[in-house]
């Protein structure tokens, strides 16, 4: 089992940084104007890995800020994540023939998991499935829409078809400084029996020692945004927190 990490979160939307208020475009707070340089400053704290979402992308199905992805790689000696908008296999490689380190794929595993599952047979561990659940079903489309798929259904067929790490995300918590939902992590990692990122909820560095308690059934990290950007605490403090 790998070890815990922090993955300190860059949303983007218009090329700013932002958080939104659990996904919505409406409720937007932009935190800096240079996600290369906000990406640089948690490198600078001993960030091993970069959280990039392309808000834009998400919104138009299609790349829209891939420039600072890549560039984030180019700059920095950090592993780069990144999800949204990522709907073609187009967009897959040319993220990873970039050196982009993952790609994460979420609505097309309801929209289209043929494809998803192509994806996971041709590039195995660089793609990472993201789930988001809203009291445990699926939410798609930027979360606008809830499916009628149970997230743990959906993370064992996408485990069979060899997805090695999830990101879960519970809407409810998202932007809320409310705490995780690790009891859904934590299912959600028992499920599979794969990684789980933890995404949403994340607040103060209490809350990573109860993610992390369950690294042996398969919580490998947590996605950190706005308690970061709120100066909740440092990614220094967090990465402090969870080798102690």
């Amino acid at each position: 089992m790998s070890k815990f990490e922090i993955y300190p979160a860059i949303d983007m939307r218009g090329g700013k940084c932002v958080r939104l208020l659990q996904g919505d475009y409406t409720k937007e707070t932009v935190y800096g104007d240079s996600p290369v340089d906000m990406a640089t400053q948690f490198a600078s704290e001993g960030a091993q890995w970069i959280h990039m979402v392309d808000l834009d992308g998400a919104k138009a199905a299609k790349r829209v800020n891939d420039e600072f992805v890549l560039g984030v790689k180019k700059k920095l000696d950090v592993r780069v994540q990144i999800g949204g908008g990522i709907r073609s296999e187009a967009d897959v490689a040319y993220y990873l023939e970039n050196g982009i380190d993952r790609v994460i794929l979420g609505s097309a595993a309801i929209s289209n998991p043929e494809f998803v599952k192509k994806m996971l047979k041709e590039y195995g561990a660089r793609i990472a499935i993201g789930i988001d659940a809203r009291d445990g079903y699926v939410a798609t489309e930027g979360w606008v829409e809830t499916s009628t798929i149970k997230a743990t259904e959906l993370g064992k067929e996408l485990a069979n078809a060899g997805a090695e790490t999830f990101i879960f995300t519970d809407i409810s918590t998202d932007g809320m400084l409310s705490g995780p939902n690790v009891e859904g992590i934590v299912e959600m990692a028992k499920a599979t029996g794969k990684g789980v990122i933890a995404s949403g909820g994340v607040s103060k560095l209490a809350d990573l020692d109860a993610l992390k308690k369950y690294e042996a059934d398969g919580v490998i990290g947590a996605i950190v945004g706005k308690a970061l950007y709120t100066n909740k605490f440092t990614v220094a403090e967090a990465l402090q927190e969870v080798k102690a």
